[in-house]
C-alpha cells in the first residue's frame, strides 16, 4: 500500500479458510473486521462455496466469495490477509502468503505441528515478511502486570506460572461448522493443540527464554468424551533458568462459558485471578490490583495497524513457534499418541 491509499483508502483485507470457528464466533475476526470503519473485508475464502458465502451472508455489504485462495489474491490484491483454514492447511497457506509478500495474521497454531512451522518461520524471518498471530493472552491484565513487576524486580523472580483453561464441550466445533477439528487426521490433537499456545505462549513470554524451555512431563484424556481428540491435557514446563509452570487446558466445562485460572509466582509475592479481579499476595497482605492492558481482540487491530505503518508483527510467527514448539514436545511426552508430534 501505498503512502497515500495508507492515508486515503481503507485497508482491504481478504479472508482465507473460513472454516475455522473464530470466522465469526468466539474469536469472530470477521465480525471485527466489518465492524472497523478503516477496513474492508474486499474477498472471502473457503475451499466449500457453501460455507464462503455463508460467512459473506454474516457481514454487511455483497462481499465476493472464492473457492480458490490463490485465485482471490491474485484477482484482488489485498492489502492484508486474514488466514485461518484446518490445522493440515495452515503452513500451505503461510509459505504462499510469504512468497507474495502479503503481510497477514493467521490463527494458533499456524502449522500441523512445530516442524512444519519451523519452516514457515524461516522464510518470514530470512525475507522480512510480516507473518504475526493473534495470541492475545499475553497482552491480559494479569500478563502485563506479572510483565512490569518482573521487570522491575519488585518481588524478586518468576519462579511458577499456573493456568488453566477449560472451555466448553467440543460440541461446538460441528455446531459452528468446523466438524475437522474432531479429526486428527485434520486437528493433529485436541484441546492441547487448539487452546495450549495460550498459557504456553504467555509462559515463554513472561520468561523471555525462547527455546530453551522443556517438558518434564504431560498427560493427555479422552475420558470425558471419548472422541477421537483429547479433551483435556496437563502439562509441565520448565526453563533453563530453573521457572516451572503448569498448563491445564480442557473441553470439559459444562455450558458456554470456562473455567479458568492464572498465577504468576514470584520468589515474594504471588499474583493471582480471582473470578474478574487480579489480586496481589505479599507479605503485608492481599491488594486488588486494578487491570491494566489490551483487551485480547486488540491484537487483530494492532496487527493491521503495524502492517499497514511497515512495522513488526505485535506477535510474530516466533512467537507462535516458541508456543507450538512446547506442545509437540507435550504430546511427545505423552506417548506421541496421534504419531504426527515433531519439532
Amino acid at each position: 500500500m501505498t503512502a497515500q491509499n495508507a492515508s486515503n483508502a481503507k485497508t482491504r483485507v481478504a479472508a482465507i479458510g473460513m472454516t475455522h470457528w473464530h470466522s465469526l464466533w468466539d474469536a469472530a475476526y470477521l465480525r471485527h473486521l466489518d465492524a472497523m470503519p478503516d477496513v474492508e473485508i474486499a474477498g472471502i475464502h473457503d475451499s466449500n462455496a457453501e460455507t464462503a458465502a455463508h460467512r459473506s451472508s454474516e457481514l454487511s455489504g455483497d462481499i465476493p466469495t472464492f473457492t480458490d485462495y490463490t485465485a482471490m489474491l491474485s484477482e484482488l490484491a489485498p492489502d492484508f490477509v486474514l488466514a485461518l483454514g484446518t490445522h493440515i492447511t495452515m503452513a500451505e497457506i503461510a509459505h504462499h502468503l510469504l512468497d507474495n509478500r502479503t503481510p497477514f495474521i493467521m490463527e494458533k497454531p499456524m502449522s500441523f505441528n512445530a516442524r512444519e512451522l519451523a519452516g514457515v518461520v524461516e522464510q518470514a524471518e530470512s525475507t522480512n515478511g510480516f507473518a504475526a498471530v493473534p495470541l492475545g493472552v499475553r497482552s491480559s491484565p494479569i500478563i502485563h502486570h506479572a510483565k512490569q513487576l518482573a521487570e522491575a524486580g519488585t518481588f524478586g523472580k518468576i519462579t511458577h506460572f499456573y493456568q488453566r483453561m477449560n472451555r466448553p464441550t467440543s460440541d461446538r466445533y460441528p455446531a459452528w461448522g468446523a466438524s475437522w477439528m474432531l479429526d486428527p487426521a485434520q486437528a493433529n490433537g485436541g484441546c492441547l493443540r487448539n487452546l495450549g499456545s495460550h498459557g504456553l505462549d504467555c509462559f515463554v513470554y513472561l520468561t523471555g527464554e525462547g527455546d530453551n524451555i522443556e517438558v518434564p512431563g504431560a498427560s493427555l484424556s479422552w475420558g470425558t468424551y471419548h472422541q477421537p481428540i483429547e479433551d483435556y491435557a496437563s502439562v509441565l514446563v520448565k526453563s533453563a533458568s530453573g521457572v516451572t509452570g503448569t498448563i491445564e487446558i480442557g473441553n470439559g466445562f459444562p455450558y458456554d462459558g470456562t473455567d479458568g485460572q492464572m498465577k504468576v509466582a514470584f520468589e515474594r509475592a504471588i499474583l493471582i485471578t480471582d473470578g474478574a479481579e487480579i489480586v496481589l499476595h505479599t507479605a503485608d497482605g492481599s491488594e486488588t490490583i486494578q487491570p491494566t492492558g489490551a483487551p485480547a481482540e486488540s491484537v487483530l487491530r494492532r496487527t493491521i495497524d503495524a502492517a499497514v505503518a511497515g512495522d513488526k508483527p505485535p506477535v510474530s510467527a516466533r512467537d507462535c513457534y516458541n508456543a507450538v514448539r512446547l506442545i509437540d514436545l507435550a504430546y511427545l511426552a505423552a506417548g506421541n499418541p496421534y504419531g504426527t508430534a515433531a519439532v
